[in-house]
């Protein structure tokens, strides 16, 4: 059996007096994964809980087979861990090409030297990353905004772009909070293309989403939670047929 990207192993989280997440245990297989269940259900919680923002009150995550336990977040990124969020985060004063781009500073190899002094090296670098840059954008319907400062776009391209980002830095793992949240159907459409063509890539997606023809169209497993507890998993079919699932969250006209 392949090792699963991420295992979490009895989750534990109270604020106050109020239990997030119970003893929660999961695994994530490669491909993309959804994260569902009704508001209040602790998904962001849990996203919370394995990129360490907040440290857990009890139980374990693991990151092909590695403990997270103790890292901080950014210890889990240098790993290949990375997530977004629900609001979309883009660096002001810089343009989308530029926002996607910044993606892929880890994995930039020319010293610092060669880039201010530019160097062949340096140039032949940053061109090759303004090309994958470039077809990321094109792939969300984003290209003619190639030069247009990010902070300039509506909410919706922005978190297009903040997913481009996170895709430049090849991440072994790519948390998604709600990445359809606030996009029209074509703007949906595009994102389920170039999260299909990263998974395809060799990435692994864990995406929380409201949007339950997306998650039924691109999911290729699916964990359903109800009040901080795992309530089914299973095919995006198996999640659909479950009468629990059915009651909890798709509501029983479904």
């Amino acid at each position: 059996m392949n090792q699963p990207a991420l295992e979490a192993i009895g989750l534990t989280k109270s604020f106050g007096g109020v239990r997030a997440v119970a003893d929660l245990s999961f695994i994530v297989p490669a491909g993309i994964v959804a994260l569902i269940g009704p508001n209040g259900a602790g998904k962001t919680t849990v996203f919370n809980l394995v990129t360490n923002l907040f440290p857990p009150d009890g139980g374990d995550v693991r990151f092909y087979g590695t403990s997270l336990r103790g890292r901080t977040p950014n210890a889990i990124a240098g790993l290949g861990l990375l997530r977004t969020f629900q609001t979309a985060r883009v660096f002001p004063g810089m343009t989308a090409l530029e926002n996607v781009m910044a993606g892929a500073h880890r994995h930039v190899r020319v010293a610092a030297v060669a880039q201010m002094l530019w160097l062949p090296a340096a140039l032949r670098e940053e061109a090759a990353l303004r090309r994958e840059a470039a077809t990321m954008l094109d792939l969300v319907g984003l290209a003619r905004f190639r030069d247009t400062p990010a902070s300039n776009l509506p909410m919706g391209a922005q978190k297009l772009v903040e997913v481009c980002r996170a895709l430049m830095a090849r991440p072994r793992l790519l948390l998604l909070d709600e990445p359809a949240a606030g996009l029209n159907d074509a703007e949906t459409a595009e994102t389920a293309t170039l999260l299909r063509a990263a998974a395809d890539s060799g990435v692994t997606i864990l995406v929380v989403e409201h949007n339950m023809s997306l998650v039924m169209d691109i999911a290729d497993h699916v964990i359903v939670l109800d009040l901080g507890r795992l309530l089914a998993q299973g095919t995006p079919e198996d999640v659909r047929r479950d009468p629990r699932v059915i009651e909890a969250y798709l509501g029983t006209e479904a």
